[in-house]
């Protein structure tokens, strides 16, 4: 049986804390692998490893750290197709599927390698006599990311590209459901030129998270996954003292219009709740429908979820595959024993749907719930499976107070043929990222991802602009050169005009 280890100073080592987990096939149900999982002494060596390499890296030239992050784009693609067969043999997804997530972390390390473009400061001249002002970013120090099983190798390319090219050291600790793509990137990076100790992988559950959040030898944490566990890593890591960007759940509401092009409206729906099994923080998993062409919506939806084959991601024409563990697939479908006495009509049941594959597998179909009320569990709840909840609206302000009213603000999308309309959603709408007739408004690589209310703890998004400054400090430095002649001690507070005397000490 496979072995999943850690990855320190530039190798794989082997645990010593003497605890380990399962890692499952989902298509099967049987364990293929054990994973470390380290202790509180092994987080203790992890960050000294990367306090000694954080300081001589990020003094290394920018035109080398740019070098080493080509390098890795080009180590990254050429196992591209290695590591969307183990993402899917780990999580579950579709090996197609998996090589989108990798197309789409490939493009946060291209930004990352312009970072001396990003990482230029501000200069103004004579803001006082002889006196210039100008701003720089230097690195945090010792970054570490927390990431979740639903993308092992996207998310952590949102932040350990842009940590690294920053200048700082890195620590990432993988889900250990799906952990084996973490050891694949720090391979790339290892063999890219990084340096020993810049990129560490640490692998292990609550144990290993709570000793990263406290540890002071950490400067930044970067987390993506539920709320609940957003909100603790936000409280404690900030009440350590540490930068923190924690991103948590999502009920992503799409808005159908009665002037909407209902087959592209169907077939955006259908691809957003159930692709990847519906394990997408921007998976669609409500739509809102105008009243006068619901009836018409579901029977599409229901039309195109009826042809969608469920079974191992591997396997070729397979549009869905399982959910990542058993007891994630029993909690979803536990969504469905009691949607009837919520309220909702269960218009198909995913329990029901047939699946080509081993019957152990964690499978479950797509499911549709229509007429759902908002206080329903499968509605209120972030289900994070294959479950399409469909709502009903009269006009465009009653679809917007029903996505206003959710507490989570990740993503959310319209559809319609209506420009004024548009505008007046993606104005009005509280969510991050906002798709207009695009499902998944999933940003490129030079905007920021990131939601609002309980969808985001911090002030910062991942990646884009927002990466930057967040994986660096700003400082502004106030100068000037004496010349020969000055004009000695002066108590008076100093202004900005030209008439200033040179030895003035422009304060502010």
């Amino acid at each position: 049986m496979r072995h999943v280890t850690h990855f320190i100073d530039g190798k794989p080592v082997a645990g010593s804390s003497g605890r380990q987990g399962p890692v499952f096939d989902p298509s099967t149900g049987q364990q293929q692998a054990t994973v470390d999982l380290a202790s509180a002494d092994e987080v203790d060596a992890v960050v000294a490893s990367a306090r000694a390499a954080a300081g001589e890296w990020g003094e290394t030239a920018v035109g080398r750290r740019s070098q080493v992050l080509f390098e890795l784009r080009n180590q990254l693609r050429s196992r591209s197709d290695e590591l969307a067969t183990l993402i899917s043999s780990e999580h579950g997804k579709t090996v197609d599927d998996a090589r989108g997530e990798v197309a789409r972390g490939l493009e946060v390390v291209e930004l990352a390698c312009g970072i001396p473009a990003l990482l230029k400061g501000g200069f103004s001249e004579n803001v006082s006599t002889r006196l210039d002002t100008y701003s720089l970013r230097q690195p945090v120090g010792v970054a570490c990311g927390i990431t979740p099983f639903n993308f092992p190798a996207m998310v952590p390319l949102w932040m350990l590209p842009l940590a690294i090219a920053c200048g700082n050291a890195f620590i990432l600790k993988p889900s250990e459901r799906d952990p084996s793509a973490s050891l694949v990137l720090a391979e790339c990076a290892s063999d890219a030129g990084l340096p020993p100790g810049v990129l560490n992988v640490l692998q292990g559950d609550r144990l290993a998270v709570d000793a990263l959040l406290a540890h002071p030898g950490i400067d930044a944490v970067s987390f993506v996954g539920s709320t609940p566990i957003a909100r603790h890593v936000y409280e404690t890591a900030a009440a350590a003292g540490k930068r923190v960007q924690a991103l948590g759940g999502a009920k992503n509401h799409m808005v159908v219009l009665d002037d909407a092009d209902l087959g592209l409206a169907a077939d955006a729906a259908v691809s957003a709740a159930f692709g990847s099994a519906g394990e997408r923080c921007m998976a669609i998993s409500v739509a809102v429908v105008a009243d006068s062409v619901a009836d018409a919506f579901v029977a599409a939806v229901v039309e195109r979820t009826g042809r969608l084959r469920v079974g191992p991601g591997h396997l070729d024409g397979i549009d869905m595959g399982p959910l990542v563990t058993a007891e994630h697939r029993d909690r979803v479908a536990g969504y469905l024993d009691g949607a009837a006495a919520d309220g909702a009509t269960v218009v198909l049941d995913g329990r029901h749907h047939p699946v080509e594959g081993d019957p152990g597998g964690f499978y479950l179909g797509p499911t549709v719930l229509d007429h759902v009320p908002t206080t329903a569990g499968a509605y209120r709840d972030e289900v994070f499976g294959p479950v399409l909840c469909v709502l009903r609206a009269a006009d465009l302000d009653e679809a917007l107070a029903i996505v206003n009213a959710s507490p989570y603000g990740n993503g959310t999308a319209i559809f319609t043929s209506d420009g004024g309309a548009a505008r007046k959603f993606q104005h009005e709408v509280r969510a991050g990222m906002i798709g207009i007739n695009v499902p998944i408004p999933v940003p490129v690589a030079t905007y920021p991802f990131g939601g609002w209310k309980a969808s985001l703890f911090g002030d910062t998004h991942v990646y884009g602009v927002d990466g930057i400054h967040f994986y660096t400090r700003g400082k502004v430095v106030t100068s000037r050169w004496p010349e020969a002649a000055h004009a000695g001690v002066r108590l008076a507070f100093p202004g900005t005009g030209a008439t200033e005397p040179a030895g003035g000490a422009g304060g502010r």
